[in-house]
């Protein structure tokens, strides 16, 4: 390791987290990559689906599709790097790496709030202003609020991959088996008050500021749709629900993977390995789940898919 850190201009760091899992090496290795290939085929079927059915091409699906698709890139910024470590002796990454690997990590994990606030939007022009609906989500607004919700975050984050290069690194070796927060703790800093108050910053801006929008945006649907009557009221619930099912999820997940990586309690390496993971285990499960099973229009197109493909199954067997 000290030989590798003294190549010039390139400083590694292994990954501490790897040691309790390298005498189950193999076993770990099938199930994080069946669990990647079930985020790959379960993620990419709806988005498919979504691109082929003409009926889904409406805002509400559009930004579905762009949150599953957040869910691939989120997963396939920390799995392949993982399944190759899972099978190395040595776990290694450069630390120019490790922090680009959590600058994605973290900008997608505030794309995925962003384009939660949008879907809240389009649902309160929806429901509260139908009449208003085509003018105002139009292809424009709705193209204009997917970038916002995409380079925001990372365009904030910017800022911290370059500053990073002025600290000097006092620890080699990451509590982890992947980059996140955790790695701003080898840094060498005399005082991290203003990288604490750079953080702060970034959690309002594209954490508190969404969930708040978010909030008074479904309130605000709950109080009108209530006035309304039952079939608005109806409405209301069925798109509305599996949107803040989702965001409950990703709100817990999220504060509990800060909690984890800036934790100092001595729990077991494998332990909190497993814990670190549960923002890119369970939430690229979860979204198509919710909206394959919650939204009907979803819902009734996967029912035919899935009875055509077990039509075809069926057919190939008999010819045989």
């Amino acid at each position: 390791m000290d030989q590798m850190n003294d190549k010039p201009n390139i400083t590694y760091i292994t990954f501490g987290g790897h040691v309790e899992l390298q005498k189950y090496r193999f076993l770990y290795f099938a199930m994080t990559f069946s669990v990647y290939v079930l985020i790959l085929c379960s993620n990419s079927t709806i988005l498919c689906l979504i691109w082929v059915r003409r009926s889904l091409h409406q805002p509400m699906y559009v930004f579905i599709a762009a949150l599953l698709c957040n869910s691939l890139l989120l997963s396939t910024n920390v799995y392949p790097k993982l399944l190759i470590d899972l099978l190395s002796d040595v776990q290694i990454t450069s630390h120019l790496a490790c922090r680009i690997q959590a600058l994605i990590y973290y900008s997608l994990c505030g794309s995925e709030f962003l384009l939660l606030a949008a879907m809240a939007y389009d649902r309160y022009v929806s429901i509260c202003k139908p009449l208003q609906y085509q003018a105002v989500m139009r292809k424009r607004t709705v193209t204009a609020l997917l970038v916002l919700a995409w380079l925001l975050p990372s365009c904030q984050l910017v800022p911290s991959l370059i500053l990073g290069d002025g600290f000097k690194l006092c620890k080699f070796t990451l509590n982890g088996i992947f980059c996140n927060n955790a790695v701003t703790k080898l840094s060498c800093m005399t005082s991290a008050g203003p990288y604490v108050i750079y953080g702060v910053f970034i959690l309002v801006s594209t954490i508190f500021v969404p969930l708040a929008f978010i909030l008074f945006t479904y309130c605000k649907i709950l109080v009108i749709s209530c006035r309304r009557g039952s079939d608005v009221r109806k409405r209301a619930m069925q798109t509305c629900a599996p949107h803040l099912l989702v965001l409950v999820s990703f709100s817990c997940l999220c504060s509990y993977d800060v909690i984890i990586a800036r934790l100092d309690v001595d729990l077991p390496k494998a332990a909190r390995s497993i814990m670190t993971l549960q923002v890119v285990l369970y939430q690229p499960l979860f979204n198509p789940i919710i909206y394959g099973l919650k939204m009907k229009e979803i819902h009734k197109h996967l029912k035919r898919l899935f009875s055509r493909s077990r039509i075809c199954v069926c057919v190939a067997l008999i010819n045989n």
